[in-house]
């Protein structure tokens, strides 16, 4: 640590900062002392901040131990963060999805789990003149979409067996259409990180996906890159595997993975 950066040269806020990151990521009841050895900070001082925190409920000192631990107002600032990235995620995602297509020129997608159903969300057309139309909003049929096997490979099993209690459709000869053989498939995602729709809804279409996490670490939605068959070639899809999965990574990133 630099000089100038030594805790007990820097300011106040950026002690009493320090105090409150001190209790991540597992939020442990520690007392006065104990945070003062931590973090390298005068006992007078950190006892001072402590006493200014909690009087503004960012900490909560429980009156048995005498310790603390984060309190309300930094539960509440956390829901709203939460809330604002859930109801954000397509703006979030959006300037990724675009900069996705520019480099693939191929038409993106984000699809998101929404319930036990997964829908299309943001999208960006392909550039060329044969292009893959999304309808945002649409729900997607589980057992063929790219971006819901991609989801659903990382969750819960019990969740995924609620997802696909309804009958699968046919759609091509290539649609999966049993259970068993789904849950294989997901087993496969899961190991690659990779999904892919190969003509399964639509036998002229191909589509590849990798999962969106969020900050607790659960799949929510998928990035995907669909277009015409002759275009999705195996060696193309395979050289789009980089850039797809670092979209997914940025996205994710940006809802605190």
């Amino acid at each position: 640590m630099p000089l100038e950066q030594k805790p007990n040269n820097l300011s106040s806020t950026e002690k009493a900062l320090r105090i409150l990151m001190a209790f991540t990521p597992h939020n442990y009841e520690m007392g006065t002392l104990e945070i003062s050895k931590k973090l390298g900070i005068h006992k007078s001082t950190v006892s001072r901040l402590l006493h200014l925190l909690t009087a503004s409920d960012f900490l909560y000192q429980n009156p048995e131990t005498k310790k603390y631990m984060l309190g309300r107002a930094i539960a509440e600032m956390g829901n709203v963060v939460i809330k604002s990235l859930n109801t954000a995620i397509v703006r979030i995602a959006q300037p990724y999805l675009n900069e996705l297509s520019n480099l693939v020129c191929e038409s993106v997608a984000m699809e998101v789990l929404s319930g036990t159903n997964v829908i299309l969300s943001g999208h960006v057309e392909g550039q060329t003149h044969i292009r893959f139309s999304f309808q945002p909003g649409e729900q997607v049929p589980i057992n063929v979409a790219a971006g819901a096997k991609a989801i659903l490979a990382y969750c819960e099993p019990d969740f995924v067996d609620l997802c696909i209690k309804k009958k699968f459709n046919r759609f091509t000869a290539n649609t999966i259409i049993s259970k068993k053989k789904y849950k294989e498939a997901l087993e496969e995602v899961k190991l690659t990180g990779i999904a892919y729709d190969n003509g399964e809804r639509y036998e002229d279409s191909h589509a590849i996906a990798t999962p969106i996490f969020n900050h607790e670490g659960l799949p929510i939605a998928a990035v995907v890159v669909a277009g015409p068959a002759f275009r999705l070639t195996p060696q193309f899809l395979n050289e789009i595997v980089a850039p797809l999965k670092k979209t997914a990574a940025e996205i994710s990133k940006r809802l605190f993975y």
